[in-house]
């Protein structure tokens, strides 16, 4: 016997007034009982009337379909949508999303492709989905699906392979037009983390209990080189570089690791980046540039320009943008704005070029997992423990009312860098002139030894790492 349909819905919606299955066709009138529906009632409990009658107002008002208003004949009306926004917010910060449901558990991982038409999440559910950006439906769950949680997936850059680490110690590629399996590699240790090489060449994951790195050739799945006891405790989070030379990776033990992968050799080592866990690491997309996030709640942005390494490099902290641990981080193509998500369930917008969050996207019931920015710099997409994915549209971002207020609170103006030529925000009430000739990506690359940290604006200067041979080095 078939079981009846079931509500995709989590909770009932209170506009929805469904006929119960006894119901006539006629309509269903929830609060009110025909005198034939007594009749019967009466005839079959043998209760009087009077005491029937009764017992159907006291259901009634149990009814959580039922009118609390007497029943009135009203024309039919037909409900307009309410247009999505980020209604549980300040009014001065609307921002339009879309929610995407589908996975059922913890979605750990997401990313734009195809041009920004299409997404690509990993579940704890152990599915890896692509999804259509314009209508929000799964286009292909990836089969065969692994057999334990999916902790990260990735991209070609031109879209054509797909790449997903997880907890059975594999991982596996797809083609992502097809969706045929191209292979599968088995570790003996757990892989939290894999990333395609932009030039789809290689393919780098992270290791849990062995600390270390294994890099394979993409094309003929071949072992490039393992990196075993590369951290003293476990990888979080690895990535290459945009020429595809090199590796960064980011561990529990606090530590910043780059690996050169043509001369096999570990090129800097930054020890105590964070005063707690770093959770994951991006490129900006010259390459010049490395940010890393962690659950001490900041995020840094570090110079690690060839040539110019240090043990402690040159870097501009990034604070008071979240409530909790910082989880994920992500840059927009230009570099123009960061990103990250964090356990307080929020998506920080950041500032780069003077380091402040410029707004705060909240409306994940639970932790935000991975953030990601589309080519376009139109879309922000969010994974989170919550089980969805939301899609933010932050076209307009600076011309919404709370992100004018705040500039304005914090007496911000523009200026252009007299090196790049990138417009970027000064204080007002800052007189140095030397200070704001150069933007903060020109000022990390020209800072040097901690002495010269007097070309730092003031608000780099609160938020900088402690200088070399502090107790904390």
């Amino acid at each position: 016997m078939a079981s009846p349909p079931r509500c995709s819905r989590t909770a009932p919606d209170k506009n929805c007034k469904l006929p119960p299955p006894s119901a006539p066709t006629g309509g269903y009138c929830p609060g009110k009982a025909s005198w034939g529906t007594l009749v019967r009632a009466s005839g079959r409990f043998k209760l009087p009337i009077p005491q029937t009658r009764r017992n159907v107002q006291l259901l009634a008002t149990l009814d959580p379909l039922a009118s609390r208003e007497p029943p009135q004949l009203l024309p039919e009306k037909h409900e307009v949508p309410e247009k999505l926004i980020w209604g549980d917010q300040d009014p001065l910060s609307k921002i339009p999303f879309k929610i995407l449901s589908g996975h059922e558990h913890t979605v750990s991982t997401c990313h734009f492709c195809v041009d920004d038409t299409k997404l690509l999440s990993g579940s704890y559910d152990c599915t890896v989905k692509l999804w259509d950006a314009v209508d929000g439906s799964v286009v292909r769950n990836f089969e065969p699906r692994p057999k334990a949680p999916v902790v990260e997936c990735s991209i070609t850059a031109d879209s054509s392979r797909v790449l997903a680490a997880s907890y059975d110690k594999t991982v596996r590629a797809w083609d992502l037009e097809t969706g045929k399996l191209l292979w599968k590699v088995r570790y003996d240790t757990f892989i939290v983390s894999c990333k395609f090489s932009p030039d789809g060449k290689y393919v780098v994951s992270g290791f849990d209990v062995d600390h270390g790195i294994c890099i394979i050739d993409a094309e003929n799945i071949s072992t490039v080189s393992v990196v075993k006891d590369h951290h003293t405790r476990s990888i979080t989070s690895c990535c290459f570089d945009p020429d595809s030379q090199k590796v960064a990776s980011v561990s529990l033990d606090r530590c910043i690791k780059i690996w050169d992968v043509t001369s096999q050799a570990t090129l800097l080592t930054i020890t105590k980046a964070h005063s707690n866990a770093i959770s994951n690491c991006c490129f900006t997309f010259s390459g010049h540039f490395l940010c890393t996030s962690s659950w001490d709640k900041n995020l840094k942005i570090w110079n690690v320009h060839t040539g110019e390494f240090r043990n402690h490099g040159a870097c501009v902290t990034l604070m008071q943008g979240h409530e909790g641990s910082v989880s994920s981080c992500h840059f927009a193509r230009d570099s123009s704005f960061l990103i990250s998500g964090g356990f307080d369930r929020t998506v920080a917008i950041w500032d780069v070029a003077e380091g402040y969050r410029k707004l705060s996207l909240k409306g994940h019931n639970d932790w935000v997992t991975d953030v990601a920015v589309s080519n376009n710099k139109k879309w922000i997409l969010s994974a989170s423990k919550d089980r969805t994915m939301r899609l933010w549209n932050i076209e307009e971002v600076d011309q919404i009312p709370l992100v004018i207020k705040y500039k304005k609170a914090m007496g911000l103006k523009l200026k252009q860098c007299e090196r790049c030529d990138r417009p970027f925000s000064i204080f007002e009430s800052d007189t140095s002139s030397e200070i704001f000739t150069q933007c903060v990506f020109c000022r990390i690359d020209t800072r040097g030894l901690p002495a010269e940290t007097s070309s730092l604006s003031s608000l780099e200067r609160e938020n900088s790492p402690l200088p070399r041979g502090s107790k904390d080095d």
